[in-house]
């Protein structure tokens, strides 16, 4: 029997996947891990303590939209590459644009400080741990995503698991967030970013075994 003969036959009886799916089972394993992430949180760090008075501060907010911004752009990433031999050139792209803007902020926020300040504004008071927090707080964003993305159909495994990854460290360091009472923008560019940059060479080890056929 010829190949083309038997993928035809082979392909006979396949239903078509319903539009839609990809998103859904990546939100499916999402939603849980953005509660057992966020419950970690409250129970090993805790809500700041002037959380209140801090969300009528730009500084405050500027965090959020940051991780909140990466997350969104990382899911646009990871449903792309769930896709059998999809590229996300496009979608890799505008993920570093957060960053280049936070960039631009944290450059012209430290620029403008006395040099007395510069130290402070960029190592913060929590540079040694805020990286590993951010790390621990996108496993349970690791778990859920892996399991998606084991009932779909990436096909390069490497690259979808570090994107997957990213989309972990970003959720991860959004729930960071809700504790961490540092609010320079040289401090997140530099400790956030690159908290959420080792979740995304995690993934892309993990990628590596977890997501191959």
């Amino acid at each position: 029997m010829k190949t083309g003969t038997l993928i035809d036959r082979l392909s006979e009886h396949v239903a078509p996947v319903r539009p839609g799916m990809a998103v859904r089972t990546l939100l499916a394993g999402l939603g849980v891990s953005a509660l057992v992430s966020f419950v970690t949180m409250m129970i090993w760090l805790g809500i700041r303590p002037d959380f209140h008075a801090a969300m009528h501060t730009p500084a405050y907010w500027m965090k959020f939209f940051y991780t909140l911004a990466l997350a969104g752009l990382g899911f646009w990433t990871v449903e792309r590459l769930s896709r059998p031999g999809a590229r996300a050139n496009l979608q890799g792209l505008f993920e570093t644009l957060p960053v280049l803007l936070l960039a631009a902020v944290a450059y012209l926020q430290w620029s403008a400080a006395p040099v007395a300040e510069h130290h402070a504004l960029m190592m913060g008071r929590s540079h040694t741990v805020c990286p590993g927090r951010i790390v621990i707080l996108s496993l349970p964003f690791f778990v859920g995503l892996f399991w998606s993305l084991r009932k779909l159909a990436p096909t390069r495994p490497i690259l979808t698991g570090a994107a997957a990854g990213l989309l972990a460290g970003a959720a991860g360091a959004f729930v960071y967030a809700f504790h961490c009472d540092e609010s320079a923008a040289p401090f997140v560019v530099m400790w956030y970013t690159f908290g959420i940059a080792l979740a995304g060479v995690a993934g892309g080890l993990l990628g590596r075994f977890l997501l191959r056929w």
